[in-house]
């Protein structure tokens, strides 16, 4: 600051003195008014004199000051909640909402429409109820909008830069928050414009609980290994977190390649054409955006199916390696119920061992600490479950420290219960197989 633009605390307090009198006085003497100071100096206070008036004349009394009552702020009643309907009918009117809010299709370009598979928002696993839906709407377009052509997610149809259709399908409580007894069914439902890289239209709807069939779809079902991953995360966002208007989320619009990629292995592996899903899954693996979850998952299955022992071993180790970089490994290991015993009968239980293995040599090899975190559903009383996931922790510690002995000094066992479930239905069968997940997590510091 210029030395020369200082003023003294003397001629400050002098200015401030005078002006606040001033104004006190004011509504007594009409003739006083008052000069505020300037920013770069103290202005002098100053007295206009008015013209003199007889002696005799009376002053005349203030103007009764008048109270400023500030209204309180409210805050907007949040809109009301969409009713539960039933599956077909929720599914209905979301689909209606969308395709008659999107602005009409100004070119054959804008008349396409691929839908990237939908997904529960919590899991990011495709279901048969996804799948249903995505038919429902197909129908739909054909039926009540037939200046639309809908099609499936495939990098060809991405040149033609489409709408594109995204969609979430997740468990809620009676406030629509996926905590706590899950009541319904939240139907998310988003059009984007991939031309203006914008979104066109959006609908919300609940259906009914029990009539949603989320069981998923078998390379969900199989896949070992669940974590958050970035570019499901990208796709939840831009359906759950956006408004009409808003710019497509980046993050999603730079993996559409590897999006639709894995879209056709998916579906390569769910009509049992593994070779086939293994290059699509490799060449996806290739692109940008090809380090994600869903990838590595399906590199395993795909080797896995087609007998190639030693190499999927090796790709189980990426998932492993996955997961410790993004600080969270879950894996489904299945416990016969009430039991911390793995069941014997499931299609995955052969693979226990080797998972065991590759998690402890994977822990040993980078040295690091690890917190090992058992998880139930909901069913049975609370405290049962906490007791239960421990020892479930403990039994997966125990079992790895066999692998690798010593590393039980590096790991610590936890029970969560039922706090942290992801599907939270509690039906205990293949669609919530992640709420009975055991989670591995790195410690830091490491002692």
């Amino acid at each position: 600051m210029n030395k020369n633009s200082w003023i003294s605390r003397n001629d400050v307090t002098k200015a401030l003195t005078g002006y606040l009198a001033c104004g006190a006085l004011s509504g007594l003497v009409a003739s006083c008014t008052c000069v505020p100071p300037e920013k770069s100096a103290v202005a002098p206070v100053s007295r206009v004199v008015s013209p003199a008036t007889p002696s005799s004349a009376p002053v005349p009394a203030p103007a009764p000051a008048v109270a400023t009552v500030t209204p309180p702020i409210t805050s907007p009643a949040p809109p009301p909640l969409p009713p539960v309907l039933d599956f077909d009918e929720a599914v209905g009117n979301a689909a209606h909402a969308v395709f008659k809010a999107a602005p009409p299709p100004a070119s054959p370009t804008a008349s396409l429409v691929v839908i990237d598979p939908l997904i529960d928002g919590m899991s990011g696993y495709q279901s048969r109820a996804t799948q249903t839906i995505q038919a429902h709407i197909a129908n739909i377009v054909k039926q009540d909008f037939p200046q639309y052509a809908v099609r499936g997610i495939t990098p060809e149809s991405l040149k033609q830069q489409p709408r594109v259709l995204v969609g979430t399908f997740t468990a809620v409580n009676a406030l629509m928050k996926t905590t706590g007894a899950r009541e319904a069914y939240r139907f998310c439902l988003v059009m984007g414009d991939l031309s203006t890289g914008k979104i066109v239209a959006k609908s919300v709807a609940r259906a009914r609980i029990e009539d949603v069939d989320a069981t998923p779809t078998p390379v969900f079902g199989d896949s070992p290994v669940w974590t958050e991953d970035p570019s499901v995360q990208a796709y939840v966002a831009t359906c759950q977190a956006s408004k009409v208007g808003d710019p497509i989320k980046p993050e999603y619009m730079d993996g559409l390649l590897a999006a639709a990629l894995v879209s056709e292995a998916g579906k390569a592996y769910d009509e049992g054409r593994y070779a086939e899903a293994f290059d699509l899954y490799t060449t996806a693996h290739k692109t940008p955006a090809g380090d994600q979850l869903r990838v590595y998952n399906g590199l395993y299955l795909s080797l896995t199916k087609l007998g190639r022992k030693d190499k999927a071993a090796a790709a189980f180790s990426d998932l492993v390696d996955y997961g410790i970089r993004k600080r969270r490994l879950a894996v489904k290991f299945l416990f016969r119920p009430g039991s911390v015993r793995l069941a014997t009968d499931s299609g995955l239980s052969d693979s226990y061992g080797m998972w065991l293995q590759q998690i402890a040599s994977q822990t040993v090899s980078s040295r690091a600490c690890l917190q090992i975190t058992g998880h139930t559903s909901p069913t049975g009383p609370a405290a049962m479950n906490d007791s239960l996931s421990l020892m479930r922790a403990e039994y997966i510690q125990s079992r790895m420290d066999e692998d690798q002995p010593g590393l039980q000094k590096r790991t610590v066992a936890a029970g969560m219960g039922s706090r942290e479930n992801l599907i939270g239905t509690g039906r205990d069968d293949a669609s919530d197989a992640l709420d009975r997940r055991v989670e591995f997590k790195p410690i830091e510091p490491c002692q």
